[in-house]
């Protein structure tokens, strides 16, 4: 499995921005479409958005789009989510996952689609 680390996360205003890091290791990162999911207390977690192996293909979920943008290095081995106008109910923690697939487009977004995960970044967003 590949390992994965998040970062970048923590306390900003409604309306700004963050930029959330996951640095992978352990395989090779171009093998794998990574995804970023979220989990807020007693919720279950959902999914935020996803990239295919390649970069040239990305999905989001509604409530995110037009607002966050995923992206990757494979050269850097990290994926990014790009978080703008951030509102009080993107607060959660925010987790990466790796999928083993280098299919051109990216179409998952359940969470047992992804085999490998991170620890969590804690985003908290007030009002």
């Amino acid at each position: 499995q590949v390992q994965l680390v998040e970062s970048g996360g923590g306390l900003v205003q409604a309306g700004g921005s963050l930029r959330l890091s996951c640095a992978a290791s352990g395989r090779t990162f171009s093998n794998y479409a990574m995804g970023w999911f979220r989990q807020a207390p007693g919720k279950e977690r959902e999914f935020v958005a996803a990239i295919n192996w390649s970069g040239g293909n990305t999905l989001y979920a509604d409530s995110v789009k037009g607002r966050f943008t995923i992206s990757r290095d494979n050269a850097k081995n990290t994926v990014y989510l790009q978080m703008n106008t951030l509102k009080p109910e993107d607060t959660a923690v925010y987790y990466c996952a790796a999928a083993f697939t280098i299919a051109p487009y990216v179409t998952l977004t359940r969470p047992e689609d992804f085999g490998s995960w991170g620890q969590g970044t804690q985003v908290t967003v007030s009002s």
